[in-house]
């Protein structure tokens, strides 16, 4: 009965770098999920991703407004 809400809290530790990846809108998300999924189990892999979603650079974000029309008297 609670084996399964431990193992969704245990999935979701596992898949960590992963969730980071995603929520910091990383362009490298995919590989990071990937050298998850298929390394993380070697407990080196899930630190080289888990350190590989927590320092890459995040992108930016510009916002362009464009200019106010003329006004006319």
């Amino acid at each position: 009965m609670f084996h399964i809400p431990i193992f969704f809290c245990l999935l979701a530790l596992y898949f960590l770098p992963s969730l980071i990846a995603g929520g910091r809108h990383l362009h490298e998300r995919t590989a990071i999920t990937l050298l998850n999924l298929f390394l993380g189990w070697t407990f080196f892999g899930w630190i080289a991703a888990l350190l590989w979603a927590i320092t890459a650079p995040a992108p930016h974000v510009v916002y362009v407004q464009p200019p106010y029309p003329p006004y006319y008297r």
